[in-house]
C-alpha cells in the first residue's frame, strides 16, 4: 500500500524494513491497520512528542493510506478517528499531519473531518 501511496517513490526494502522495525520498538511511535478478511486494507502510522508550542503532547499523522480497491467504504475515515482517539486518550493537545500539494482529494478528506490549513511545510533533504 505503500507503493499506493507514493507511486513515484523508489521502495528501499530493507531501509523501509529498518524505519518499521524502529517504529515497532518505539513508545511514540504507533501503527494501525484496518483489515478485511483477514487481508490488510488500510494503514496508518502516527508519532507523538512533547510540543512546547502546544504544551502537551503533539501527534503526527505521518502516513495513512487505503488499497485503492477498498477506497469509499469509509475505511480511512474509521483509521483516522481511531487514530484521533488514540491521541487524545494519550494527552495529545492536537494532531497534524502534512499533504503534498497535489493530493487535492485527500486535502478534501481531512477537511471535511476538522482539519485546517495552518502552515507550510519547510523540508531539507540531508
Amino acid at each position: 500500500m505503500l507503493v499506493q501511496l507514493w507511486p513515484q517513490k523508489a521502495q528501499n526494502l530493507s531501509k523501509l524494513r529498518g524505519a518499521f522495525d524502529r517504529g515497532l520498538a518505539s513508545t511514540t511511535q504507533r501503527y494501525v491497520c484496518a483489515t478485511e478478511n483477514g487481508e490488510i486494507v488500510g494503514f496508518a502510522s502516527f508519532s507523538m512528542k512533547s510540543s512546547l508550542w502546544q504544551e502537551a503532547l503533539l501527534a503526527s499523522l505521518d502516513e495513512l493510506v487505503v488499497d485503492e480497491a477498498s477506497r469509499g467504504q469509509g475505511i480511512g475515515g474509521a483509521l483516522l478517528d481511531y487514530v484521533v482517539e488514540i491521541a487524545r486518550k494519550t494527552g495529545c493537545g492536537r494532531i497534524e499531519l502534512d499533504s503534498a500539494f497535489h493530493r487535492t482529494e485527500a486535502h478534501e478528506f481531512y477537511e471535511r473531518r476538522g482539519f485546517e490549513k495552518r502552515a507550510f511545510l519547510f523540508t531539507m533533504a540531508l
